[in-house]
């Protein structure tokens, strides 16, 4: 979503890398490049003007000026307002401290994402070891009804079920029935309109009155713009909100909204959507999502991601066979399934520093999820002892695989020949340590073309 922003401030930052004595002009003129780069993302002009006389105010102080870096002070400026700007370091967990079950409504309007995010969160919850309910109120939209109870079959999750038509008493049954039944946390998906109406926000205050919930989360669809800024104050003056679900981060809009929702509303932004996915829900850091917007990676994230994510024995596993020289196509096959878990390749490699930046040059070298999928299906139509030694494989061997995965000959040796560098690359990386491992790890963005076929 960032790219656009991304790319102009980085051109900026070079600018002002290249100077070795700074004015109060150069600082003036970067920051009229700045302004606009905001601007042209949909940032809120208030935000932008309060934000640039901020970052101003900072820049030209003489411990700045006289600094032997002046432009990293003022690029370090920036970095430490944007994060300022999207709540800094303010605490965004979830308030569920209260004696159980503790109610969240989820408020919006209608395409922005709630249902979704609803199974996105009680997925969330119930990693946390809470036992969610869901509890569908939009009674004038079937489908979300029935969206919701597909969501909770595939995360083995309880959607309860009324007979009454009625949002406000449904709400109270689920939560009567959450509490004879041992759930912890109940999550209310209300209706949604086109556009802020009356009864929508009469009937959404009457849920408030009769459940108390703990949490109001708004909602909102980044790729809106602006008008998910003013929406959000909409439902704020109205529902008096405590935080803010982002959804669709992973688009191409601008990104304004992410960057001006915590300062119009002055509610903090509890967690983004980065994808369709029911695990593609991130709690929200406002200094990893601008070291990523700066092109600075966000390891942490990638971490966490990795560790909720990876099989420890797996791991274990291959670790041994890496150590004996074992790895194999199967094993090959293991993890590329493990890192699809993570997301696409590109962005996960983009959340690793310097990366995301080689990725650009070398043009979407990171293969797409079709390009695994075929990897799969050439690896998968090879018989066991074929992937435990693919050396056997000849041109007959080649052919019968290239038909059976729908491929031709020449990917099937493309892949072959990937994986054979792969498999010289980790046993030298093996013999360098954890630091070798580290450096190989540092160097992924210039692996894309030399570790995949160019399916395509």
């Amino acid at each position: 979503m960032f790219d656009s922003l991304s790319d102009k401030l980085d051109g900026i930052f070079k600018k002002l890398r290249g100077h070795g004595v700074m004015t109060e002009e150069n600082i003036k003129e970067a920051l009229r490049e700045v302004r606009l780069s905001l601007l042209e993302a949909d940032v809120n002009f208030k935000v932008v003007k309060d934000f640039i006389e901020k970052v101003r105010e900072r820049s030209v102080g003489t411990q700045v000026l006289q600094s032997l870096a002046p432009g990293q002070q003022v690029i370090k400026i920036v970095h430490d307002e944007l994060v300022q700007l999207m709540g800094g370091d303010a605490d965004n967990s979830l308030d569920l401290a209260a004696r159980p079950p503790v109610g969240i409504m989820l408020v919006g309007l209608q395409g922005s994402g709630k249902t979704t995010s609803c199974g996105k969160l009680a997925k969330h919850l119930k990693a946390q070891r809470r036992r969610p309910l869901l509890v569908p109120a939009d009674v004038y939209r079937p489908a979300a009804i029935e969206q919701l109870k597909t969501l909770g079959k595939q995360l083995s999750i309880e959607v309860y079920q009324s007979e009454s038509n009625q949002p406000v008493e449904i709400c109270r049954q689920a939560l009567q029935y959450a509490e004879l039944n041992g759930f912890d946390t109940v999550l209310f998906d209300t209706a949604g309109r086109h556009q802020i109406d009356e009864f929508l926000m009469d009937e959404l205050a009457r849920i408030k009155d009769a459940v108390l919930p703990r949490e109001i989360l708004f909602v909102a669809d980044a790729m809106t713009g602006q008008e998910a800024v003013n929406v959000a104050s909409g439902f704020n003056d109205k529902l008096d909100i405590t935080g803010v679900i982002l959804t669709k981060l992973d688009g191409d809009a601008k990104g304004g909204a992410a960057l001006s929702i915590r300062a119009v509303t002055g509610k903090p932004v509890k967690f983004i959507g980065m994808g369709e996915k029911l695990d593609a829900l991130e709690v929200f850091y406002a200094d990893r999502l601008v070291s990523r917007i700066l092109g600075m990676g966000d390891v942490l994230t990638l971490i966490e991601k990795a560790q909720s994510t990876f099989d420890v024995k797996e791991t274990e596993r291959l670790q041994q066979k890496l150590k004996k020289s074992q790895f194999d196509l199967e094993d090959f096959k293991n993890q590329l399934q493990q890192i699809k878990k993570l997301g696409s390749l590109e962005s996960i490699l983009g959340m690793i520093p310097g990366v995301g930046k080689a990725l650009k040059q070398m043009q979407g070298a990171a293969p797409g999820e079709k390009d695994l999928k075929r990897i799969e299906a050439i690896i998968d139509s090879m018989t066991r002892g074929e992937r435990a030694n693919h050396t056997i494989i000849n041109g007959s061997r080649r052919l019968r695989i290239a038909k059976g995965s729908g491929t031709t000959v020449q990917e099937v040796n493309q892949l072959l020949k990937r994986f054979t560098e792969a498999q010289k690359m980790m046993k030298q990386l093996q013999k360098l340590g954890p630091k070798g491992l580290m450096k190989g790890m540092g160097g992924l963005g210039g692996m894309g073309k030399g570790m995949f076929p160019p399916f395509g």
